[in-house]
């Protein structure tokens, strides 16, 4: 009876495990913040974005980048990032799921800049933002566009991040396991 007990809270509590703040799981888990701020959200889309400007700075976009440069400036970060697409499978390293890692396309597909209100340990120290980190953004386009490149910009009201080694390409699909 006490063995029955014990295996079967060993298979309770494993299968409440969570992905995580870096999302260590088979697919992509947002967090809880993070699907409130995705409601009435869309794919940044940039070429269509160019033809209908207006409509697009009308809502929401969400989109997943990596930082090249970072300026912080007014309390915020302006984060230059090479603009990426979420594979529909985490790669993994083996059939366990705290080998999985969040992955996006190993190329950009596009330029983008966000202003960001970084906090905590993303601000300062060790693991903050900084060029190689992945950065999800949802939050509504300027009026501007980057003065250097004409780029878009987007004013994030929600952001995640992954520091360098905590987030995969799809280019390292050679060595880990899917």
């Amino acid at each position: 009876m006490r063995l029955a007990f014990v295996a079967a809270s060993w298979v309770f509590f494993s299968a409440c495990h969570s992905a995580g703040p870096y999302g260590y799981s088979r697919t992509y888990s947002p967090l809880d913040a993070e699907e409130t701020a995705l409601e009435n959200s869309r794919e940044l889309d940039p070429v269509m974005m160019d033809r209908v400007k207006e409509e697009w700075k009308k809502g929401r976009v969400r989109l997943f980048g990596v930082v090249k440069s970072r300026k912080d400036e007014k309390g915020s970060a302006y984060l230059a990032l090479g603009m990426r697409s979420l594979a529909p499978r985490n790669l993994c390293d083996d059939a366990d799921e705290d080998t999985c890692r969040v992955t996006v396309s190993e190329r950009e597909h596009a330029a983008v800049y966000a202003i960001v209100r970084l906090t905590g340990e993303d601000d300062f120290g060790n693991g903050s933002v900084r060029p190689g980190s992945l950065i999800r953004v949802i939050g509504k386009l300027t009026e501007e566009a980057d003065a250097s490149d004409g780029a878009p910009v987007v004013r994030a009201e929600y952001y995640r991040h992954w520091p360098r080694g905590q987030y995969v390409t799809t280019g390292d699909s050679e060595h880990m396991r899917r």
